[in-house]
């Protein structure tokens, strides 16, 4: 047994290995499938900052005469948040169909298989990277300054993604295999918008046994890793331990079972 799952992750650190050694296709692919989104289109991918704007003074402007909150406090924080969820359920999404929408690919060519979810990777970072836009312009809005805090969001987003890749690679697998897990996913994920807090406050919470309950909620402290830093408050050390915790015990169990089904990916395709 022992063997065997040495001779897994093994398996997967290898396909990983020459994904990376060939990380130029993959960020060339991930950039075709954008362009090609919005191909002919003058302003190009910065529509889905747009999209994304509207979206964001909308719901704040909804949610926050709702809650009486101030705006200069509300619209920062909804902002954020619907930017990083916008990752998060893309990454979680798209993930589910890594390998089924690259089947042609798979299925004609010898490239890793964790390329594709680099691909994948790539092309929601670079979404992120358009909407991110709307950060600042909401910042100088209300005048407001996250200071040095705002560096944390670095290492808050390098575990946030290390999180997301393993699960996209996971779900991807399960997802080729069976293919009413999307859906499902979808519906959870949808779920889970609703009981993480990006359109409203931990303080809106009648009772602190509710608060504390938000520890049980993965999706809170991955969110709270970038989202308080650019709001220049620092994470808890429970959301960096609940994370890193995370990130390894996911990657420990995602070498495992990528190495051990991995080779079945064609045949399910």
């Amino acid at each position: 047994m022992g063997a065997g799952v040495t001779r897994h992750v093994r398996g997967a650190l290898g396909d990983i290995g020459d994904a990376l050694a060939r990380r130029d296709v993959a960020f060339m692919l991930g950039w075709r499938d954008i362009a090609q989104r919005y191909k002919r289109s003058r302003i190009g991918a910065f529509w889905l900052t747009i999209n994304r704007a509207v979206l964001i003074c909308a719901l704040g402007l909804v949610f926050g005469t709702l809650f009486r909150r101030p705006m200069a406090e509300f619209l920062p924080y909804v902002g954020i948040g619907l930017i990083f969820w916008g990752y998060i359920s893309g990454m979680i999404s798209n993930g589910c169909q890594v390998f089924i929408s690259a089947s042609g690919m798979i299925l004609q060519s010898r490239l890793p298989y964790f390329l594709h979810v680099m691909k994948m990777w790539w092309g929601e970072t670079a979404v992120l990277a358009h909407n991110l836009a709307i950060y600042p312009v909401l910042m100088l809005i209300f005048l407001r300054n996250p200071g040095w805090a705002a560096l944390l969001a670095i290492p808050g987003f390098v575990l946030l993604s290390a999180n997301l890749i393993w699960i996209a690679t996971v779900l991807g697998l399960v997802s080729a295999r069976f293919r009413d897990l999307p859906q499902i996913i979808q519906n959870l994920v949808q779920v889970a918008f609703y009981l993480t807090p990006i359109m409203w406050m931990p303080d809106l919470l009648p009772d602190p046994t509710y608060v504390d309950l938000l520890n049980l909620n993965p999706f809170y402290h991955l969110l709270m890793v970038v989202k308080l830093p650019l709001l220049g408050q620092s994470p808890t050390i429970y959301n960096w331990l609940a994370v890193t915790l995370m990130a390894i015990v996911g990657w420990c169990f995602t070498l495992v079972f990528f190495g051990r089904f991995r080779a079945r990916i064609p045949y399910w395709l």
